[in-house]
């Protein structure tokens, strides 16, 4: 069963609790975003680019709040969690400016045709299954661009994040947007699997695992739905030997330690190239050792907990697999004393792919 509720992963207090929608709020759900979707599509692009609008200056004036709630759900240091919220601003804003012009109807030249236009329209109510690590920033990049074109949206967000969703919720009904327009779901894995097989749901958008988009890949697949994934990454940090030093070190630190490192584009492996590996390595255990670690709504902190304890305690367990497959571990590998999902930044060489 999924359980929607905050837990500060900075001292593991549980904040707040919230019920999962039973079959009877499902129903009432994909009933609303379905018939919501029959009015929403009628406005015009503009009226629509003016509640985007509208939502990017809330995302502003509300930016204390919003980056306070993710710090607080998910651990991010609070100066990452307002770029977040200045990104997502950004996002609605691209929409709101662009959205109008973008869907103009595009007259074709077809050979043999007297005239052919290519026209933007939207599909129906969408599902969005949404990830904990960027709470705004997901729902942004999938959200902006389906209001603006005339979708409707049933969102489930992450089980960890349950106060930003209910936040985001908020701001689009704020800013005037119909409630049949952008509805938040607090659902099970298989209630979402039910609502994607569903005849009023239209398509699906999923950022998260592989495991997670198999199988909603599956589900869209069987029902014959759209469906869009976004899933994990193994990215690779590559130095070669003509490369500024300290300005690499301080990119490499940055890539593998933003979020926590909890994000499909962090640098997961670094190659180095040998005539500079030595020198590389030591600065990197220097600028790994000099991260401060604390309260993610510190400002002076710069790498807060991991998202939950469950998270690190499975981090650790692939440390102490690495290490005892043979690698060496050069700095951290160890869970920080005292309350809280905290890890300390860690440095292996000598890994191969056998290890976790």
């Amino acid at each position: 069963m999924t359980t929607y509720k905050t837990v500060n992963p900075a001292d593991g207090t549980t904040v707040k609790e919230f019920e999962t929608l039973d079959s009877a709020g499902i129903e009432r759900a994909l009933a609303d975003a379905h018939a919501g979707f029959q009015t929403w599509r009628k406005t015009s692009p503009e009226h629509r680019a003016d509640i985007l609008h509208k939502v990017a200056d809330l995302y502003v004036e509300r930016a204390d709040e919003l980056a306070r709630t993710i710090s607080l759900e998910m651990g991010k240091p609070l100066t990452e969690s307002q770029g977040e919220v200045e990104l997502s601003s950004n996002i609605y804003r691209y929409y709101a400016d662009n959205g109008p012009r973008l869907l103009e109807d595009e007259t074709l030249d077809v050979p043999g045709a007297e005239i052919s236009v290519l026209q933007r329209k939207p599909v129906g109510a969408l599902v969005g299954v949404m990830p904990w690590n960027f709470p705004y920033y997901q729902v942004a990049r999938f959200a902006g661009p389906n209001l603006m074109v005339g979708n409707t949206i049933l969102l489930k967000h992450a089980p960890n994040c349950p106060q930003s969703a209910l936040l985001m919720e908020e701001i689009f009904r704020q800013a005037g947007l119909p409630e049949d327009a952008y509805i938040n779901i607090f659902a099970t894995n298989e209630q979402i699997a039910d609502m994607i097989a569903d005849a009023r749901v239209q398509g699906v958008s999923l950022t998260g695992s592989e495991r997670a988009g198999t199988s909603v890949a599956e589900t869209a697949g069987r029902n014959l739905k759209k469906v869009v994934l976004e899933l994990g990454g193994s990215d690779v940090f590559i130095l070669l030997d003509s490369a500024d030093m300290d300005a690499t070190v301080e990119s490499a630190t940055r890539a593998r330690l933003s979020n926590a490192g909890q994000a499909c584009n962090a640098a997961k492996r670094i190659l180095v190239a040998e005539d500079v590996y030595d020198e590389f390595v030591a600065k990197l255990v220097t600028s790994f050792e000099a991260v401060q670690t604390g309260d993610p709504l510190d400002a002076n902190t710069t790498l807060g907990p991991l998202s939950s304890q469950t998270a690190a305690d499975t981090l650790i367990e692939q440390i102490d697999d690495a290490v005892s497959k043979g690698a060496t571990l050069l700095t951290g590998g160890k869970k920080i004393d005292g309350p809280g999902a905290y890890v300390q930044p860690t440095l292996l060489t000598d890994v191969t792919p056998d290890m976790r």
